[in-house]
């Protein structure tokens, strides 16, 4: 491993130093030479690293990923690998859990363990895990192969937008002829992808191909008897011990594990992934679009607030992030952007709600289709798109509701609310005068012959003139 070669290298360092001494005519002084020895070999043991040591142990790296391989998955595994030499690492366990996932994310982690500078070890675990589709891909990837058991492996068919999964399996492995249809072009890219790796580590290419072209699945025992794994193990424990003293060809050298002494290290995930793996959920995502849009309506009716339109913005470059890093459909992007529009319309331009509610309409099927990939993990939720749709027709209404009872009225502002209220002639000449009104002298016209002191009601205004007529029983009632 790493630590023993350095320390095989270390007494070459030593034989170097002394003919150094030697050459510089420092050695021929003996009290002087002992006493740069004696410093020298202090200065080494204060400095040299703990992994110097003969009985150093091998640092494994573990490497958990679970759930649907995606672009967290994939930062998780890059960020890992690259700091390998950092934190001294002899060997990776890259162990599986995974329905499937995106085909970029898949092939961005297979690149790095193709390019590890240590043997990587793929291992299903633990009993009840499962390696489809995506996860297969990585296994045959992995320098050694391994499963606990009750774990299985395959289904490894690549998905078109709008295909379902493939489920359908027959018991001996072989797999099935009913899976989605997809291109031709797809198909033989992604069987010529699997065949190269099972040559590459010498596996089962004939199983790997069945398992990408008829959704074939194996349990471990059946994937060790074809030669698709290397061993089965219980546990983690158990894999290491069964891997000691096992070669493995690395960069076209032998390597021989030495895992008699061993420390694991957990290699969790960092911040980035973290937040990767939050943001880049598909409901997730979803929702911050549905709050940016929200908050950014909120700004543009109340402009001022400053506040949701801050929230609005940042969650909607949040989800924006999020989605150019999922296979979104752009036919469902454009139905949801025209659901958005229409109901945006119908705010703006009230009417009886058919437009409101055309939009929610458009707005809901644009979100079923909008990530339905078919790829386990990566599907909007269903909750979800009901719970906003059965939301956003609940505040329609209310506001239809708030509109109607808004026009239905009298007015309260303007020259419109003078209408109907009483005034008193102040000055009279002809048919124009004056008149007090609400305790404001106003211009005024009438066609009846009016006093001064006359009791008068308002029936227009035009300007600053209001027309008047003489207040009787008749219009009193």
């Amino acid at each position: 491993m790493a630590s023993r070669r350095r320390l095989e290298e270390f007494p070459k360092t030593v034989r170097h130093l002394n003919a150094t001494l030697a050459d510089s005519g420092i050695g021929r002084r003996p009290r002087i030479s002992r006493v740069l020895a004696v410093s020298v070999l202090l200065f080494l043991s204060l400095t040299l690293p703990a992994t110097w040591s003969a009985e150093a142990a091998t640092r494994v790296g573990l490497i958990t990923l679970e759930g649907p391989i995606g672009p967290a998955s994939a930062a998780h595994v890059r960020r890992s690998f690259s700091e390998l030499n950092t934190n001294g690492i002899d060997l990776v366990v890259l162990q599986l859990d995974t329905p499937g996932g995106l085909v970029k994310s898949m092939r961005s982690i297979i690149k790095d363990v193709l390019a590890s500078p240590v043997p990587v070890v793929g291992f299903v675990a633990p009993s009840g895990a499962h390696a489809a589709s995506a996860g297969t891909y990585i296994l045959y990837a992995t320098h050694i192969a391994a499963m606990a058991p009750a774990t299985n492996l395959g289904a490894a068919t690549p998905i078109k937008v709008g295909d379902d999964p493939p489920s359908k399996q027959t018991s001996d492995g072989e797999g099935s002829d009913d899976v989605p249809d997809i291109d031709d072009k797809i198909l033989s890219d992604a069987i010529a992808y699997i065949r190269s790796l099972a040559e590459l580590r010498g596996r089962n290419g004939d199983w790997a191909e069945r398992a990408v072209r008829n959704a074939a699945s194996l349990p471990a025992g059946e994937a060790l008897k074809l030669g698709v794994i290397n061993l089965v193990a219980n546990d983690l424990s158990q894999l290491l011990a069964n891997l000691d003293g096992r070669t493995v060809t690395l960069n076209d050298e032998t390597v021989t594990l030495n895992l008699a002494d061993r420390e694991i290290v957990e290699l969790s995930p960092s911040f980035h992934a973290r937040f990767l793996a939050i943001i880049t959920d598909p409901t997730i995502a979803y929702g911050l679009l549905i709050v940016g849009m929200i908050g950014l309506l909120v700004e543009v009716a109340m402009p001022g607030l400053f506040v949701p339109g801050v929230i609005g913005l940042v969650s909607l470059l949040l989800s924006l992030y999020a989605f150019q890093l999922l296979p979104v459909s752009l036919v469902g992007l454009g139905i949801v952007v025209l659901g958005i529009i229409l109901m945006v319309v119908e705010l703006t331009l009230p009417g009886f709600g058919i437009i409101g509610f055309s939009g929610i309409t458009a707005f809901v099927l644009g979100s079923v289709f909008l990530l339905d990939t078919g790829v386990p993990g990566y599907g909007i939720s269903r909750y979800a798109i009901g719970l906003i749709a059965v939301i956003s027709s609940s505040l329609l209404m209310m506001f239809l509701v708030w509109l109607r009872r808004l026009h239905s009225q009298p007015y309260l502002g303007g020259a419109e609310e003078l209408v109907g209220d009483r005034a008193t002639v102040k000055i009279w000449q002809g048919d124009e005068g004056r008149v007090l009104l609400r305790g404001t002298t106003w211009a005024a016209r009438s066609a009846d012959e009016l006093a001064v002191g006359q009791k008068v009601r308002v029936i227009a205004v035009e300007g600053l003139t209001v027309d008047v007529e003489p207040e009787n029983e008749e219009t009193t009632s």
